[in-house]
């Protein structure tokens, strides 16, 4: 039986669930409802309650506060996909190649997935996705160069492209008129 496991972190996006089936990532839930909420939630889809264990969790915590201060591109922890089906994971898998600080329209993330005319099930799987900030799904955007909603929380998508444009160039990246109109 596979070890199911917990840490809490502390964001400047809110509370973050991490869980791991053995020493592998499997869920980041930004906990927008609570961590609670959270817990019961991946409960209900793995079967079993994770236990709580800061210490399976320690190196992607360290990654993330280096992430939030600017000094991390790149995430360095196993994934495991057994939430994601199908396209989902050839979609998520295909975000990570979108560069540090750089965004691509779900169109081309459709393309590089390798189905051209998918955008809108690029957004479902970016939408989906259980891997939140260390798959960079934040860094896929509306054709007309808008951010979209991010699971409700445009909000966040906006802090994680600017703590990036920051972090890389120095400034922060223009807010268009559609990102002002959902602020």
């Amino acid at each position: 039986m596979n070890r199911v496991t917990s840490t809490d972190y502390d964001s400047p996006v809110g509370p973050v669930l991490l869980t791991f089936v053995d020493d592998a990532l499997v869920r980041l839930d930004v906990a927008h409802d609570g961590l609670d909420l959270a817990r019961e939630s991946i409960a209900h889809r793995l079967g079993v309650m994770a236990e709580p264990d800061s210490a399976v969790g320690a190196s992607l915590v360290a990654q993330l506060d280096e992430y939030f201060d600017g000094a991390r591109r790149e995430f360095d922890v196993p994934l495991d996909f057994r939430l994601v089906r199908g396209f989902t994971r050839a979609a998520l898998e295909a975000t990570c190649e979108i560069p540090y600080g750089e965004v691509a329209s779900y169109g081309e993330v459709a393309r590089m997935a390798g189905v051209d005319r998918a955008a809108r099930a690029v957004g479902t799987a970016c939408a989906s996705s259980p891997f939140s900030i260390v798959v960079p799904v934040h860094r896929v955007v509306r054709s007309d160069g808008s951010i979209g909603e991010y699971g409700g929380h445009p909000e966040v998508k906006r802090f994680l492209l600017t703590l990036e444009a920051e972090a890389l160039l120095g400034g922060s990246l223009p807010v268009d008129e559609a990102d002002r109109a959902s602020a």
